[in-house]
C-alpha cells in the first residue's frame, strides 16, 4: 500500500504506464489519507457509515489508482494505490472519506492495442459502478488514449492528464425516507406504456416551475401526473436516464445527444437531469409516480458505450480493462465487434461484465424502486460468441434472480449483426417491441393493397410471433409511434422526412416510413384534408387500443404534437423535439378522444385479454372467442381474405369466451368492431348473435363527438364511413349490456 501526495512546486514523479513513463500534471495538497484493506465487494464505492469502500474490477490491470478531488472537482488532491487485489477486484477502504467525496481512477497497465489492452494511467476514468456523477464531459483530444493525428493513430500512446475534462464519481448516502411510497405492480393485461423524454417531457410545458423543466423534478409536477392519470395510461416508460454522453461531432455542430442512447454509467443518473444535484431527486419522482398509481419503466443501454471503437476516447471501460469489458475481434484484437452500430458491443460473456449489468438492474429496481426496464437493442444482450442464443447468460440470469424476473422485461428484439432481428424469439417472461404491427397499422390505414390478413394477426396479438411456450399476447408491446420516427402528427401529414435540422443532408433516419401526407405535404389550411388526418390519427389510435397485447403511446401524440416532419430527433434538444404543450382546439379534441378509447380498452376485458384469440369453436360452450365478418354479416372466407382488394373488416369478440385455462364461459361484454380502411363508405349489415336483443354504439373514428349509446337491431344496416372505425356492444336477452371486468 502507497499514497502520493505530491506538494506545489514539488518535482513531478512519473507513473509507470505500459512501461512508458507519464508524467502527473496535477499538483497536490499534503493530506495523507488512512487506507486499509477493505473488501472486494460491493463494486463501487460503498458508503457503511463509518467509512467508504472502494472496489473495482480489473483483470488485467497491473496496478489501481483512487484519486481524490476537490468539491468543485477542479483539483485532484491525493492518490492512492488500492491496497488488494482479489478475484481480479482491486479494492481499499478509506475510513475518513465521507459522502460527497469526488473521485476517479487512474488504472496501470499495458498498452498494448494489437492485444486489446490499452491502459493509460494518464487518463482519469469513471468508475463503472459510480452511484453519481459530477460535470459535464469537455471534449478535448487528452481524452483519447492515443494521440489524435499521429501517424501510428490509436497504436500511438498520449500522455496528456485527462482529469480536467472528464466527469467526477460521487459518493453517495443513498438514505432516503420512501414514507407511503408502495409498489405499483400493474397486470400485464392491464399495462398501457407512455413512452416519453425526461427533458422533452417538461421543457414546454407552462404549468410546470421553470426552474424545474427539463429534469426528474419537473416529471414529479402535478400537472405531469394529473396529465398522465386523466389519459389512464399506467406506466411511464422514460428514455436512457442514465448518465450519457454529448458527441464530439454533435457539440461542434451546435446539437447534442439528445435521446442519451450513448452511456458513461449503468449506475448514475444523467446529472442534467437533476435539479437538485443530488439522487434523492430520481427517488422523489419515483415515488410521486407510485402515489398515482403509475408504474416507473426505463429503458436502458447496456449494448454498448459512450467509448466508441479503437478511435475513440478513452472514459472508462477502456482504460480498465478493455479486453474483459468489450466484445473485440477474435483475430485482430485491437479493433471491436460492432453489433451495435456504434463502434462498440458490451461483452455480457464475461462474468464480471454480465455481474455489472445485473447489479445495475437489481439497484434501480431495489435501491430506486423503478418497476422495469426496456433494453434498447436487446439482441446483444443475448448474443454468445457463437450468436443470438435465448438461453444466454444475461436472459438466464434475468429469468432467474428473485427480484429481477418480478420486474417488467421489454426488449427491442434486433440489432445491426448476424442474426440480430429476433421479434418473438425471446424466452418466457419477456415482452418485446413488435415493428410488425407498427408497420401492418400503418400500411392497411395507409390503404396499401393484401394487408387485411395481416391487420388481422397483429390485431389479435401477433400469434404466430408470440403465441408459444405458454407466453401471452400481452408479451407483444403494439406500437404505431415511438421515439425513433415520426410522430403520430407527421405520420399522417409527411409523405417524405424533413430532417434538415440534423446537419447530414438529410440522409439520416428511415426512409421507409408506410406515412401519407394526403395531398399536401405538410401543414395545410385545407380543412377537408385536415379533417381526414385527424380521423387517420383517430383509426391509428384506436387500433392501438383496441388491438390484443400491451400498446404503447408516444408522448404527445395523445394530442397530435409535431417535430415538423423530422424522423429523427436524436439531436435535437430543441422545440422540434420537445412537447408543445400549447393545445389547438384541434389538439384538445384528439385528447378527449384519446382518454376515450383508453378508458373503453380499460372498461372491456375482451380488448386486453391474457389468452390469444383463435376463432374455434368451443363445442363445449357452444361459442368462438372472435369471428371474422364481411359487410353482409357472413363468416370470411379465403377468397375474401386472400383479395388485395379487401379493406373492409368486421371482429366479433364474444364475451362469452373462455377466458382463463379453465373450462367455462365467461361473462364479459361482447364487442363489435368493424374497420373500413377504404375510400369509400360501407354498407354494414348488423349481425345476429345468440341471447343478445341489439348493438348499442360506443365508438365512431368518424363521429368522435357523438354519443355513447344509439342502438342497432340486427339485420339492420349501417354505413360505415370511409376510413373509419366503429366500436359497438351487444344488449343481452337477460341484464343489457354488460360490463363485467
Amino acid at each position: 500500500m502507497t499514497t502520493t501526495p505530491i506538494h506545489p512546486g514539488a518535482p513531478t514523479p512519473g507513473i509507470t504506464s505500459g512501461g512508458r513513463e507519464a508524467p502527473l500534471n496535477s499538483t497536490y495538497g499534503q493530506q495523507r489519507s488512512r487506507v486499509r484493506e477493505g473488501l472486494p465487494y460491493p463494486l463501487g464505492a460503498s458508503w457503511d457509515g463509518l467509512g467508504v469502500n472502494f472496489a473495482l474490477f480489473s483483470a488485467h490491470a497491473t496496478r489501481v489508482e483512487l484519486c481524490l478531488f476537490s468539491e468543485d472537482g477542479e483539483e485532484e488532491l491525493e492518490r492512492i494505490e488500492l491496497p488488494e487485489f482479489t478475484d481480479e477486484v482491486w479494492h481499499g477502504y478509506l475510513p475518513d472519506a465521507r459522502p460527497g467525496q469526488l473521485y476517479g481512477y487512474r488504472v496501470h497497465g499495458p498498452y498494448e492495442p494489437e492485444n486489446g489492452h490499452r491502459f493509460n494511467a494518464n487518463k482519469l476514468l469513471i468508475d463503472p459502478c459510480a452511484r453519481q456523477l459530477v460535470g459535464e464531459l469537455k471534449w478535448d483530444d487528452a481524452l483519447y488514449g492515443y494521440t489524435i493525428g499521429h501517424e501510428d493513430g490509436d497504436l500511438s500512446f498520449d500522455e496528456r492528464d485527462s482529469a480536467p475534462f472528464i466527469p467526477k464519481c460521487r459518493v453517495i448516502d443513498p438514505a432516503f425516507t420512501w414514507g407511503r411510497s408502495r409498489e405499483i405492480h400493474v397486470p400485464w393485461d392491464r399495462t398501457i406504456f407512455y413512452e416519453a423524454h425526461v427533458r422533452g417531457m417538461t421543457m414546454m410545458n407552462p404549468k410546470v416551475n421553470e426552474a424545474m423543466r427539463g429534469t426528474f423534478s419537473g416529471l414529479s409536477d402535478p400537472a405531469v401526473l394529473d396529465h398522465l392519470r386523466n389519459l389512464g395510461v399506467s406506466s411511464l416508460e422514460l428514455m436512457p436516464i442514465h448518465a450519457f454522453a454529448d458527441d464530439r461531432h454533435l457539440q461542434e455542430k451546435g446539437l447534442h445527444n439528445y435521446w442519451g442512447y450513448n452511456t458513461l454509467s449503468f449506475f448514475a443518473p444523467h446529472p442534467a437531469y437533476m435539479a437538485t444535484n443530488t439522487i434523492s431527486e430520481f427517488k422523489q419522482m419515483v415515488a410521486c409516480c407510485h402515489a398515482v398509481g403509475i408504474e416507473v419503466i426505463l429503458d436502458v443501454v447496456y449494448n454498448h458505450t459512450a467509448e466508441g471503437n479503437e478511435m475513440g476516447p478513452t472514459l472508462s471501460w477502456k482504460g480498465i480493462d478493455n479486453a474483459s469489458y468489450y466484445r473485440l475481434m477474435p483475430e485482430e484484437k485491437r479493433y471491436y465487434i460492432n453489433d451495435t452500430g456504434t463502434g462498440n458491443t458490451v461483452n455480457l460473456s464475461h462474468p464480471r461484465v454480465l455481474q455489472m449489468v445485473t447489479d445495475s438492474l437489481r439497484y434501480w429496481a431495489d435501491e430506486m424502486r423503478v418497476d422495469g426496464f426496456r433494453f434498447d437493442l436487446a439482441t446483444i444482450l443475448g448474443r454468445e460468441p457463437h450468436g443470438f442464443d435465448e438461453g444466454g447468460g444475461f436472459l438466464d440470469s434475468c429469468r432467474q434472480d428473485p427480484l429481477l424476473s418480478q420486474c417488467k422485461l421489454i426488449a427491442e428484439p434486433w440489432d445491426c449483426g448476424p442474426g440480430g432481428y429476433q421479434v418473438g424469439g425471446f424466452p418466457p417472461g419477456w415482452a418485446e417491441w413488435n415493428d410488425k404491427f407498427r408497420d401492418t397499422m400503418r400500411a392497411f390505414w395507409k390503404g396499401d393493397e393484401g394487408q387485411l390478413a395481416e391487420f388481422a394477426t397483429r390485431l389479435t396479438g401477433s400469434a404466430d410471433l408470440f403465441n408459444h411456450r405458454g407466453r401471452k399476447p400481452y408479451s407483444s408491446v403494439n406500437f404505431i409511434t415511438a421515439h425513433d420516427g415520426f410522430t403520430l402528427r407527421d405520420l399522417v401529414t409527411y409523405s417524405e422526412k424533413h430532417n434538415e435540422a440534423n446537419g447530414e443532408d438529410n440522409n439520416d433516419g428511415h426512409d421507409d416510413n408506410h406515412s401519407w401526407n394526403h395531398g399536401v405535404e405538410g401543414e395545410t389550411d385545407d380543412q377537408e384534408i385536415r379533417e381526414l388526418r385527424m380521423r387517420q390519427m383517430r383509426n391509428m389510435l384506436a387500433t392501438l387500443m383496441f388491438s390484443q397485447g400491451t400498446p404503447m403511446l408516444l408522448a404527445g401524440d395523445e394530442f397530435g404534437r409535431t417535430q415538423g416532419g423530422n424522423n429523427n430527433a436524436y439531436c435535437q434538444d430543441s422545440e422540434i423535439g420537445w412537447v408543445n404543450w400549447e393545445l389547438s382546439e384541434e389538439g384538445r379534441d384528439l385528447l378527449r378522444f384519446t382518454r376515450h378509447i383508453i378508458a373503453l380498452r380499460r372498461r372491456y376485458p375482451m380488448l386486453h385479454r391474457s389468452r390469444f384469440l383463435t376463432g374455434d369453436w368451443n363445442d363445449e360452450l357452444e361459442v368462438r372467442d372472435v369471428t371474422w365478418l364481411t359487410p353482409d354479416a357472413d363468416e370470411m372466407d379465403v377468397a375474401t381474405w386472400e383479395a388485395d382488394h379487401s379493406r373492409a373488416i368486421g371482429v366479433l369478440l364474444d364475451g362469452r369466451a373462455q377466458p382463463t385455462g379453465i373450462r367455462r364461459a365467461g361473462s364479459h361484454s361482447t364487442l363489435l368492431m368493424i374497420v373500413n380502411a377504404h375510400h369509400e363508405p360501407i354498407t354494414w349489415t348488423m349481425p345476429e348473435v345468440p341471447s343478445g336483443r341489439h348493438w348499442i354504439f360506443r365508438l365512431n373514428t368518424a363521429e368522435p363527438d357523438s354519443r355513447e349509446g344509439g342502438h342497432h337491431d340486427f339485420g339492420s344496416t349501417f354505413e360505415v364511413e370511409s376510413r373509419s372505425m366503429v366500436l359497438l356492444e351487444l344488449v343481452r336477452d337477460d341484464s343489457g349490456a354488460s360490463r363485467n371486468g
